[in-house]
This record gives structure tokens, sequence and C-alpha cells, in this order.
């Protein structure tokens, strides 16, 4: 069954039944071959499954040491005078990592990778696009917005596609792309800064122009101490390149989740609701699998005989 749909009772469960299958594709694979490639998320609803997947590796039997992993999206333009010290500031996704799972493990991954984000000098960017229009394009069709960067571009927004956004997507496919992609849901759907609205083709390794409700919320969050402290700037695994892995795993909890995951299940596939991709990806083959608490499946649960009308199957475990 390439979709399956797994539903739990609370935040814990989900973190457990996502954690065990986790892992034992890590030993399925590991048994035959040298490394296993692992896609991670940062946001709240992996938290649990990094913790409970950290046990299980400091246990034995699964090996820390072969695998590498490559994480989703990572801001650009946080505070700090250097790249070090914007990929070490507290609301980084590289510290985030370090705290949630890498600092964790007793033995390490052979390898870590975050976006390189963190290298890129959010004025520099700001003042390429404000002057070199005519190597970029805008697209979506919400407030967030793809920078989609031409082929022939030069300076800051050449180096900026070559050897940041090209460049991850290239690493990956050298390591011989993903195994398994672990990833969250947005509130309207998004994975990951691949927001509502940015079209799914062509967009693998995306540059984002953060909306400016995404940049007032992360202060009024607490994330930051004020506006002029908030980035402006993301880069982002697009949708195109997270399912291609050869399996993903979404994790989802809360009520704030009902809409979006019944709709990326029952809807169509549109850029919209991003992880609505899905459907194309288990419709191709691709093997995914929701871990889901009581409340994200909700809706799901209420329109059981929908879902199974698809072809996809839902286990409650609760």
């Amino acid at each position: 069954m390439p979709f399956q749909i797994f539903v739990t009772r609370d935040f814990e469960q989900m973190s457990e039944v996502a954690a065990s299958i986790v892992a034992a594709d890590i030993a399925e694979k590991q048994a035959e071959k040298s490394e296993y490639v692992l896609g991670l998320a940062t946001g709240n609803s992996p938290t649990g499954l990094y913790k409970d997947l950290a046990a299980r590796l400091n246990a034995g039997g699964i090996e820390a040491a072969r695998v590498r992993s490559f994480n989703l999206d990572e801001y650009v333009g946080l505070p700090g005078e250097n790249a070090q010290q914007r990929a070490l500031h507290p609301e980084s996704y590289s510290y985030f990592m370090i705290q949630e799972l890498f600092g964790l493990l007793d033995t390490k991954f052979a390898e870590t990778n975050v976006p390189w984000g963190t290298l890129i000098e959010q004025d520099a960017l700001v003042a390429a696009l404000e002057s070199d229009t005519d190597m970029y394009e805008l697209q979506g069709t919400d407030k967030g917005k793809a920078i989609v960067i031409r082929n022939n571009a030069d300076g800051t927004l050449g180096w900026i596609k070559r050897e940041v956004l090209d460049a991850y997507e290239r690493k990956i496919a050298r390591f011989g792309g993903i195994d398994l992609h672990i990833v969250g849901v947005g509130g309207r759907g998004h994975v990951a800064f691949h927001e509502s609205g940015i079209p799914f083709d062509g967009n693998r390794v995306l540059l984002v122009r953060l909306d400016d409700n995404t940049v007032e919320n992360a202060v009024a969050d607490g994330h930051f101490a004020s506006i002029e402290d908030s980035p402006r700037y993301a880069i982002s695994m697009g949708a195109e390149l997270v399912y291609k892995a050869r399996t993903v795993v979404l994790v989802a909890n809360g009520t704030r989740k009902t809409g979006p995951v019944a709709e990326s299940v029952l809807g169509e596939v549109t850029c919209d609701v991003p992880i609505s991709y899905g459907q194309t990806y288990a419709a191709e083959g691709g093997k995914l699998v929701y871990v889901l608490d009581a409340d994200a499946a909700a809706e799901l649960l209420e329109r059981r005989a929908e879902v199974e009308a698809k072809g996809f199957e839902l286990v409650d475990l609760r």
C-alpha cells in the first residue's frame, strides 16, 4: 500500500509510532547498503519523534554513524556578524536540530546538512534584488514568493543559485538521494518554506521571500526581539524535491492541522496546499505514511469512506 495513514491517541503515541517506522526503515536499508540518507524537518511536530529515535539509536541495533542527514530549510538573515554566529543563533534551524536530535546522540551521524542560508548576507541579497531585477522572477499566487534566479545570473544572485541552491540539490544527489524524509505540516498545508501558492515545477531548492505576516508572527511569538531582527528570507527544499525521497513520513498533531491534512488527502493536487503533492508521489509508487494524532485526523476519520474509496489505508491505533 503506497499511502498509509496511522491515527494515534496523542502526541506521545504519534511520536512513538513515527519513530518506530523511521527506525525500521533505517535498519532495513543498513542491512542492504553502507550508508542511510535521512531527511529532517524542524517544528514542534517531530520533536517527540526525534527524542524517541535518538533513544533507539543510542540503544544499538541501528547505527547512527552510518546515517547522513539533510534538513528541509533554514533562514536567511538571522542576527549575527558572520555565518558562524548566524548558524548558532538560538532561532536557527541548525541550533534547533542540535537541541532536538543531534545533541542527544551518543554516536554522531556521519554528516549533518542544513541548507546554507546562514552563508548569505541578507543586506547583500536585498541590494542585489533591488539592482538586478532582470536576473530573477517572483513566483507564487500568495504572499510568500519564490525568488527564481535565472541561469545566466551573476554576482550575488548567481553565487546564491550555484553555491547555495543548486549545490544543496547536487549534494543530495551525490549521496544517492534521500531514503526517508520526515516532514511536518504548515498551517496552510505547506511543507518547510514551500509556501501556499508557490508552483511545484522546477522549484526544487527555493529562495523564498517571506510574507509580512510570517515575519510579524515570528516577533509576536517571541522568536525575535523586533521586526528588524527577524529574517525576511529563507532557503527551502521544494515539494518536488522533498517527494523524491523513497519514503516520506508526515507527522501532524493538533486542531490547526486538521483542515490542511484532510485537504491534502481528499482534495485536488494543488500548490495552494503543497503537501497535496503527496497524492502524485503515492500514485507514482512512492511510499507515503501519515502519522497523526486524533485531532489532526478528525476530519479524515469522519470521512473515512472517502479516504478508503481513493485506495488509501487508514489504520486507527488509538
